[in-house]
């Protein structure tokens, strides 16, 4: 569902991306993890379409999506790490504008927002404008937008950032549950626990390049039975953190 061949990515003369190759099958939960710097939030701007690569190929589902890029995008949903809203729209609003860009069919749209900001605990909240809204409030919005079209890919950058613990226990159910109903999951992640419970693959990004990949099992014995805490600090701790 997610592949990259020889992907890279310059900005200026800095080399973000080196080469990056990923194979990520359908369903599957793959958790990128890296030092500040790494490469990671670039990688999901590739992948997501808000930025182009300087070399490589990038397919969404099969679809390449820098020949096809709507078909690609119509496969996506992307939750970034800071939440992107319309602030002088309503939640109601800022969702249905969403639902009508992914052409959701206005019934089932209605009966999704409605589900979903009622597990969010927002339906009090939807007639507020977005400018009102907390940030996990609005980062609770973000999630809904991205789940409401039925996307076939997520691409989530630190998933847990300003949210209660009610809402890190409802999202990692959430998350989990999706992918094995067959939603591809890339979480690029600083929280090596989230990971450690969620993941089906992981992937350690450091200076731009892939150095390492496989199973939480795989990647211990091929590193003497470490911890993903000590496996991690290990193969990055001569990564320059910004």
């Amino acid at each position: 569902m997610i592949k990259t061949v020889s992907l890279s990515k310059k900005f200026n003369e800095k080399e973000a991306l080196r080469n990056l190759n990923l194979n990520i099958k359908k369903g599957e939960f793959y958790c990128m993890l890296g030092p500040n710097g790494a490469g990671k939030t670039t990688t999901l701007k590739l992948l997501s379409g808000l930025l182009r690569p300087a070399k490589g190929k990038i397919y969404i589902g099969g679809v390449n999506i820098t020949l096809n890029p709507e078909e690609a995008k119509k496969k996506i949903g992307f939750i970034p790490d800071t939440p992107f809203v319309y602030e002088n729209l309503t939640a109601d609003e800022f969702l249905n504008f969403i639902g009508n860009i992914f052409g959701v069919e206005k019934k089932l749209l209605k009966r999704k927002i409605d589900y979903y900001l009622d597990i969010f605990g927002l339906t009090e909240y939807k007639d507020h404008l977005l400018r009102e809204y907390s940030h996990g409030m609005k980062q609770k919005i973000v999630y809904i937008s991205s789940f409401i079209h039925n996307p076939e890919v997520l691409l989530v950058d630190e998933p847990l950032v300003g949210l209660d613990p009610q809402a890190i226990h409802l999202i990692k159910k959430m998350l989990k549950e999706e992918s094995k109903r067959g939603l591809t999951i890339l979480m690029c992640t600083h929280i090596l626990y989230i990971a450690e419970e969620l993941a089906d693959r992981i992937g350690i990004l450091a200076g731009g390049k892939l150095i390492a990949e496989g199973t939480l099992k795989e990647l211990s014995e091929n590193m003497n039975k470490l911890s993903l805490e000590e496996i991690f600090l290990s193969l990055t701790r001569n990564s320059v953190y910004d």
